[in-house]
């Protein structure tokens, strides 16, 4: 049997829109595709409620937060 969701869940929230693209292109290299929500709201450059954010399938997420974290904690 064939596991699929199209829930999506977020990954990582921040107001730096640098670090979600940072985070979309590390998933990428390891096929986990990467969806960025209020990217284009936003007030003078300031992001708009909470911040930007970076969603994956619930079926990536636990992958997804690992490799994040990984990353994170070699450099």
């Amino acid at each position: 049997m064939h596991n699929h969701s199209d829930t999506l869940i977020t990954l990582l929230e921040t107001s730096l829109i640098h670090e979600i693209h940072i985070a979309k292109t590390l998933l990428a290299t390891y096929d986990i595709p990467s969806y960025i929500f209020d990217e284009n709201l936003t007030t003078i450059g300031i992001p708009v409620l909470e911040g930007y954010k970076l969603k994956v399938n619930e079926l990536d997420f636990e992958n997804a937060k690992q490799i994040l974290a990984t990353t994170k904690h070699n450099n």
